[in-house]
């Protein structure tokens, strides 16, 4: 039976995920140099709206449609188009809300996974390959993940792996697909031996704030409705959220004997990133240790790509990709933790839930690793995936959209 006030929040929850891109389309265009803000602007925008359709022709009845042959591998297309999802009528995944409130709360996840992903190769990218990538990665990469873990049949969630809102299909997925994108684009000209710090600060810290409001619903809204595990999760994604926060800053304050405002927002999207698999399934001391490992794991992470020199532009994997890793373990480590009393962490019932968690961890991540690296390869030897090197020197603002986001004229 249709339930208004479920409703209600899951149409909410769609609207906070929604803001959740433009969130971090800013949060990205500040991290980038001056040249480069309009063309990562766009890239979010632009993922918004071209999985936004594509989601409602094929992708959600790929994702979320009936099983394919009973393999758990993909669903089929019996729902392209729309076609039976209902606006009055509840679907197969949820009894209290319509099926088309169903279908646009996961169309938002699955438009903000692959604009994660062009953090890893800002400021280089071509966009006609960046519009052909966003197509072909949210197709061939991201449904059936989506399949996998929340579809009906779907084999992980069959199997009984746990990912509450995302971890594995959203920011594991993300974080494999951009250490690939790293790896086959290289690095940046000049990448080590020219300055390349974020050109607007306070554009970070609005994204970041923009996607701490937006992620209440992406984690709260997962409960498809407004009872008590929305509440747990809302709480316990702000715990998270908060204390990798003060982790980060803290960490860069003894390291670098510095507070840093990039630092304070990268830290709370790591906390926020990891926390998602688990808040549905932990409680708020767990939270704090979820919190913990996130701004102390990202953190290190970061610290090892810079080392290696490997050009992430955006550390999307060190903070999705390890985050979402630490966040899947911890479902299965914290699963019915409240307070962590002593009987609660001496049970060791929930050992094969580690196992099932470490198994969704290698399965989505080999996936999107694999297959991103593939469709790369492909784009690579046909349209070309980089600008050329008197373009990347122009920045793509004006090499690849013939404006600037600011006027340096004189006036």
């Amino acid at each position: 039976m249709i339930d208004n006030g479920d409703t209600a929040w899951v149409l909410t929850s769609s609207a906070l995920v929604f803001i959740m891109v433009p969130g971090l389309a800013f949060f990205y265009a500040g991290l980038v140099r001056g040249k480069n803000a309009l063309s990562t602007l766009l890239q979010s925008f632009i993922a918004l709206a071209i999985v936004g359709l594509t989601w409602i022709l094929f992708g959600y009845s790929l994702s979320f449609g009936p099983d394919v042959g009973g393999f758990g591998f993909i669903g089929n297309l019996e729902w392209a188009g729309l076609h039976g999802v209902s606006a009055t009528e509840a679907g197969p995944y949820a009894e209290t809300i319509p099926h088309q409130a169903f279908m646009v709360f996961q169309a938002k996840f699955a438009i903000i996974t692959p604009a994660l992903i062009a953090g890893a190769f800002a400021e280089r990218i071509k966009f006609s390959t960046f519009v052909i990538f966003v197509v072909a990665w949210s197709t061939i990469v991201y449904t059936p993940l989506a399949h996998w873990m929340w579809g009906s049949g779907g084999w992980l969630g069959e199997a009984g792996a746990l990912d509450f809102a995302g971890g594995a299909v959203v920011h594991v997925s993300s974080g494999a697909a951009a250490l690939a994108a790293a790896l086959i684009f290289g690095r940046r000209l000049g990448f080590g031996q020219m300055e390349m710090a974020p050109h607007n600060v306070p554009f970070v810290v609005l994204g970041a704030s923009l996607l701490w409001f937006g992620w209440f619903g992406f984690n709260a809204g997962s409960e498809l409705g407004s009872a008590g595990r929305a509440t747990s999760a809302f709480v316990v994604t702000h715990i998270s959220a908060s204390t990798a926060a003060v982790v980060w800053v803290s960490l860069d304050w003894m390291i670098n004997r510095r507070p840093s405002v990039v630092g304070a927002a990268t830290g709370a999207v790591a906390g926020l990133a990891t926390i998602t698999p688990a808040s549905g399934f932990v409680g708020p001391m767990p939270a704090v240790v979820i919190g913990l490992g996130a701004g102390a794991l990202c953190y290190t992470a970061v610290w090892v790509k810079t080392r290696v020199r490997l050009d992430d532009s955006l550390d999307v994997w060190a903070i999705h990709g390890v985050g979402g890793i630490w966040g899947m373990l911890a479902a299965g480590l914290f699963i019915g933790v409240g307070f962590m009393t002593l009987g609660e962490l001496t049970d060791l019932s929930r050992g094969r839930q580690v196992l099932m968690q470490l198994m969704a961890i290698g399965a989505s991540f080999g996936w999107a690793f694999v297959t991103t690296l593939g469709i790369l390869v492909v784009l690579k030897y046909t349209i070309g995936l980089r600008v050329d090197e008197r373009q990347e020197e122009e920045g793509l603002d004006l090499s690849q959209h013939g404006e600037e986001a600011y006027d340096t004229r004189p006036q």
